[in-house]
């Protein structure tokens, strides 16, 4: 089982450019893309609600969780 970040999905539907998430929620943009590529190995609680806080989502709409094997 893998964890998958949708970060650009909700992005998208919300017409946020990265570069406004960065402000918004107070990352680097440096840190948000490793986030959005799913190259990230860990996230803080605190960084995840300050992210759906700023895109109006849950948790859940950004990660997701696929069977191995299955590419995201």
């Amino acid at each position: 089982m893998k964890i998958v970040v949708n970060l650009d999905v909700m992005m998208a539907r919300r017409k946020m450019s990265l570069g406004e998430l960065s402000q918004r929620v107070d990352i680097t943009m440096a840190n948000l893309s490793i986030l959005k590529n799913n190259k990230a190995r860990a996230i803080r609680f605190s960084t995840l609600e300050a992210i759906c806080s700023a895109l109006d989502c849950q948790p859940g709409d950004i990660l997701e969780s696929v069977p191995d094997g299955r590419k995201p």
